[in-house]
Formats: C-alpha cells, structure tokens, sequence
C-alpha cells in the first residue's frame, strides 16, 4: 500500500512539474498585450499568466492555448510569427540581409589587393618609359 501512494505522489510532481514547463513555455511564446514589447514572461502581466494557468489546468495543450490567445488578441499576442504570408518575411530577410552583408564584405576584402597590384604595375610601368634614366640625370643637372 505504500508503494501506491508512493507511485502516485510521483506521478503528481511529475505532471505538476510538466504543467509549470508548459506554463513558462506559454509565457514565452505570448506578448504582453500591455506595451506589446516583451513577452509575458518578461513583463509579468498578471491577468494573462491566471489565464495560463486556468487553461494549463483545464488539460489544454500549447497550441489549444496558443490559439484561444489568437482568437482573443490576434497573431499580434504571438512572440514567434507564423510562417506564412507576408510573415515568412520575418524568417527569409535575415538569411537575404546575410547573404549581402558577406558578399560586400567579400568584395571589400577583395579590392584592397587590386589596388595594390595596380599601383606596383604603374611603377614598373614608369621604370619601362625609354631614356627614363637620362631624364632623371638631365633633371638633376638643372637644378
């Protein structure tokens, strides 16, 4: 009989400690409509978090409860978009923006070689100019 007792205790801390994962979890996947600039569980809004609660209780999944909050408040309540519309935006420009930023750093890092090669071209050049040598010296003479 004791180890029935036992077994349930564990099974309650274990769904408990469960129900508080997917508490925070929903805390962190929700804006806090107060400001919209954070999540809930940044910014402790109250009456969102007994919200939570209530629905983790009730036996709800994340979705079910990410979906009651976006019937309530809009896809504006999520702190993740969804990817689809105009938001894949969200996830497709960071990858577009990286890809640039690499190949203008690529090019950068290019040139400053192209400059240095043309400047040594151009001073082999003038050491090919003919008489180049007698010109200096008849230069030199004048002064």
């Amino acid at each position: 009989m004791k180890h029935f007792w036992i077994i349930i205790f564990v099974s309650l801390l274990a769904a408990d400690q469960e129900n508080e994962e997917l508490i925070i979890d929903l805390k962190q996947s929700l804006m806090a409509p107060c400001c919209w600039s954070g999540t809930v569980y940044d910014h402790g809004n109250k009456e969102l978090e007994t919200e939570i609660r209530t629905l983790v209780e009730e036996g709800k999944t994340k979705q079910e409860a990410l979906d009651h909050f976006v019937q309530a408040y809009g896809e504006r309540i999520l702190a993740i978009p969804v990817a689809q519309g105009f938001n894949i935006m969200v996830w497709v420009a960071p990858v577009i923006i990286a890809i640039a930023a690499l190949t203008v750093l690529g090019l950068y890092l290019r040139t400053p070689h192209k400059i240095i090669e043309k400047s040594q071209a151009s001073h082999q050049e003038e050491s090919s100019i003919p008489f180049n040598e007698q010109i200096e010296k008849e230069l030199q003479e004048m002064d």
